[in-house]
């Protein structure tokens, strides 16, 4: 990999990121373009995923500070802070089991080519067109069996082509909650997970004395430049982005993962 080509796929991380059109997706077909292997082209969107979650850090600090302070305060009982906290951490269960039980068959998909990407982008725009036909009941927040039901599309959405705001947004709206919350929780219930995963792969790495899978098969100035794009991007495009998504129609989403899919599915087939 370069590092023209890791600053593109950091600005393409940062850009959809944000979008419910699947950013794995579109690393996954840049990757394939650019003719980067499968094991570098994972290694490489692990990286860039946990830049965009640091942006998300930065941008909604003042949300973070707010779930932060309730879960510390002397008062007993379950507070709506601690509430929030729990419906992240149960949305958090699906993706674990995930990570622990079927995280070598999900690293295959993304050195498959473009036909299970396309395929995958294809699920997601039926996600949204479904979802936008949802109409939301007038619920006070996240329940935590909804926490769990969106936290199983997240736990889906680790295949590239399958995009996680999406599959929870759209998720969250079949259930019957309104997309204003929707929007928020989607982007801070990925930060665990996410963090979690760079943390261990660290833990690894200083145990073993082993290449990190950030590293892997890529080179440390592409790395970096990554990085750095996607940080930055992610920062600029993160408050413009949820904004688009709470307002906008999720089924123009829709059309345009389906034509995506559909270019995919045939690129991989000519």
């Amino acid at each position: 990999m370069t590092p023209l080509q890791a600053v593109f796929m950091g600005l393409l991380q940062g850009l959809t990121e944000f979008l419910p059109v699947s950013s794995s997706g579109h690393l996954a077909a840049a990757g394939h373009f650019f003719g980067i292997d499968g094991e570098a082209n994972l290694a490489f969107t692990v990286a860039v995923h946990v830049a965009t979650v640091l942006a998300t850090l930065v941008v909604l600090w003042k949300e973070v500070a707010w779930i932060l302070k309730g879960l510390f305060r002397r008062e007993g009982g379950l507070n709506a802070e601690r509430r929030y906290a729990l419906a992240i951490l149960v949305s958090m269960i699906p993706v674990g089991i995930v990570g622990v039980f079927f995280k070598d068959a999900v690293e295959g998909v993304f050195g498959a080519g473009l036909l299970p990407v396309g395929c995958c982008l294809l699920v997601t725009a039926a996600l949204l067109a479904f979802s936008h036909f949802a109409k939301p009941r007038k619920k006070e927040g996240i329940s935590l069996p909804d926490a769990f039901g969106i936290g199983v599309a997240q736990a889906v959405a680790v295949l590239p082509g399958i995009s996680r705001s999406g599959a929870t947004i759209a998720t969250g709206l079949l259930l019957g909650n309104r997309k204003e919350s929707l929007a928020q929780f989607s982007f801070l219930m990925v930060i665990p997970p996410i963090l979690g995963e760079a943390l261990l792969d660290i833990a690894k790495t200083l145990h073993g004395g082993a290449e990190t899978t950030a590293t892997a098969g890529i080179g440390t100035l592409p790395l970096v430049a990554g990085f750095a794009t996607a940080f930055i991007t992610g920062c600029l495009a993160c408050k413009w982005m949820i904004a688009l998504v709470r307002r906008g129609k999720l089924v123009w989403f829709a059309l345009y993962c389906a034509l995506f899919g559909a270019l995919l599915i045939a690129a991989s087939l000519a």
